[in-house]
């Protein structure tokens, strides 16, 4: 694989700490998913990159197959859980909001980017993901 970006970010004190990037130019305070202190948590983390991923993704997917993707954009909720076996793990939805489209050409351009999309890669078969396709409004 030909690489074309890497970061890396360094994290002390877990959920109660703080998460920096390690060229400095980010840091957050570290928070549960149960907490009233101001911060934020793993999951609310992963939901921003993974749905600023899948939409540049759906981006680049929908000029390949000639859509017009005008007013797009995605959300994806993270849910965590503990496996009966023990274990943790996520959980996720991901929406596609594309006002506007016919509903097989939506599902047909969401497919096709849960392919493309690095993120959906990285946890396919690991991680329940149900995708999901709004074409009226916003």
């Amino acid at each position: 694989m030909k690489i074309f970006y890497k970061t890396s970010a360094t994290a002390t004190g877990g959920r109660s700490g703080t998460s920096s990037l390690d060229d400095g130019t980010y840091s957050v305070q570290m928070v549960s998913p149960d907490s009233r202190d101001a911060g934020v948590n793993p999951e609310q983390l992963f939901a921003l990159g993974y749905a600023a991923c899948f939409d540049s993704a759906m981006q680049l997917t929908a000029k390949q197959l000639k859509f017009d993707i005008t007013g797009a954009k995605t959300s994806v909720e993270v849910g965590i859980g503990q496996h009966t076996e023990g274990g943790y793990a996520l959980d996720l939805d991901v929406t596609a909001h594309l006002p506007g489209m016919n509903a097989q050409d939506a599902q047909r351009l969401v497919e096709a980017t849960h392919q493309m999309c690095p993120y959906s890669n990285a946890i396919r078969g690991n991680i329940d993901v149900r995708l999901h396709v709004k074409t009226e409004g916003n």
